[in-house]
């Protein structure tokens, strides 16, 4: 049975997957985002196999404003190839839109810029895409509260705990909230990228499943992202597989150290990478300001999930040497988080009269409340841990001060799908007057 099952696996190898596979866009003319400085008069698709149009409506060309200024489509003798003649164009920004019937009957879809004397904006601001949903704020929580599991449980692990001797149900609990960590992170990702592919596309999900996300996937700072960062915690989820069957912590310092890294993934595709005023210390700062939350809101979760019901003999030493790291961990979150609130913020009162401002000042409000109680556990508690008492209820408040935490997470979910105020102008500089020939 099992020879048999090779032999059709093999089999089905061997076939040309081409033959199964929808058309694909090979070329257009204009190239994708591509800038051109003389307007071009038609718009050119050209697939890997033939295809077949509806009707005129093939290819869609729209200005910023939402005007349409393409031509009625066509196909010429060449079905590989599809054509839509255009009106002149002024300059700026353009979006093409277009579907396409392939011969597997499959509907194909996609949508890509260009700009004439313009820098052509990513597939995910086309005219139509709405930008993010209150679906994707909830999405990106999911995904920043996966990572704190993965990137906070590793650290807790490897800092906190150290290599003193764990119970076979503490092992059991800390790799069952770092999995759903890493499942998380993965699983989530992977949602938060088709849900803004399906906006830029415009399509519903049936459709979008044949749609063609390469311009969204190569083409924009995010899709690369998601791409490396799928990769990278895919590797990192391989660690921790591997850290679990062999019980060897080696692994989880390889998973850790790969998962700081892609986590600069973030940084790198969101406000502070392409913002104006974004430079590499932009960067670094939302870097540091990321992983300080994770690890600090990780290792909350640890204490309360982990230590507290399955390791008793840990809670003391875990919680005093927890409340020194998540000094240092502050901090950095504090110190990197003024940092880019005054970048992404021109003036004081931008807080209270732009949506950035006022989700920002939201997340301000709980971090000092976590703050706080986090202080009062640092100070306060820690020095009564022989009390019976207060070791009975501690866990209710770690659980009080880790749900702050979470909703810190959620306004920061908010706060990334959010536009910060415009920079101001540059100041004209004053002309200098040369002085006069002699």
């Amino acid at each position: 049975m099992r020879r048999a099952l090779a032999l059709v696996a093999l089999a089905a190898l061997a076939l040309p997957a081409a033959a199964f596979a929808h058309a694909s866009l090979s070329r257009t003319v204009p190239s994708f985002r591509q800038r051109v400085e003389i307007a071009p008069t038609q718009v050119l698709l050209h697939f890997d196999q033939g295809v077949k149009i509806f009707a005129g409506d093939a290819i869609e060309v729209w200005t910023a404003g939402g005007a349409l200024v393409s031509l009625p489509a066509r196909q010429p003798h060449d079905t590989h190839d599809v054509i839509a003649p255009l009106r002149k164009l002024d300059k700026g920004p353009y979006t093409v839109r277009w579907h396409v019937l392939s011969i597997d009957g499959h509907v194909v879809s996609g949508v890509f810029t260009f700009g004439v004397r313009f820098d052509a904006p990513p597939p995910t601001e086309a005219f139509g895409a709405s930008g993010p949903t209150r679906i994707e704020h909830v999405i990106r929580w999911v995904y920043f509260t996966g990572l704190a599991l993965l990137l906070g449980g590793l650290a807790f692990r490897l800092v906190i705990v150290g290599r003193r001797a764990v119970s076979p149900e503490y092992a059991r609990r800390f790799y069952g909230v770092t999995f759903l960590g890493a499942a998380l992170t993965l699983e989530v990702g992977i949602a938060a990228f088709l849900l803004r592919a399906e906006d830029a596309l415009q399509l519903p999900f049936q459709r979008l499943l044949y749609g063609d996300l390469s311009p969204i996937a190569g083409g924009t700072r995010f899709g690369e992202a998601f791409i490396a960062m799928t990769l990278g915690f895919s590797l990192v989820t391989a660690f921790v597989v591997l850290a679990w069957l062999t019980d060897r912590i080696v692994f989880l310092w390889a998973a850790f150290g790969i998962g700081l890294v892609f986590a600069s993934g973030l940084s790198l595709s969101g406000h502070s990478a392409v913002d104006a005023g974004a430079s590499k210390l932009s960067e670094l700062a939302d870097w540091v300001h990321l992983c300080a939350a994770c690890l600090w809101l990780g290792g909350l979760v640890q204490l309360v999930l982990v230590v507290w019901p399955k390791a008793p003999a840990l809670r003391k030493v875990a919680i005093r040497r927890f409340s020194r790291l998540a000094s240092v961990l502050v901090a950095l979150l504090l110190a990197a988080g003024i940092y880019l609130s005054v970048l992404r913020l021109p003036h004081l009162h931008d807080l209270w009269t732009e949506g950035y401002g006022q989700v920002l000042l939201v997340k301000l409000s709980l971090v000092a409340l976590a703050l706080a109680w986090g202080g009062f556990h640092n100070l306060v508690v820690r020095s009564l841990l022989d009390r019976p008492r207060v070791v009975a209820r501690l866990p209710r408040s770690l659980a009080g001060e880790s749900a702050v935490g979470m909703a810190v997470l959620l306004a920061a979910a908010v706060l990334v799908d959010s536009k910060p105020p415009a920079q101001p102008p540059p100041a004209p500089q004053p002309a200098v007057a040369s002085a006069p020939a002699r």
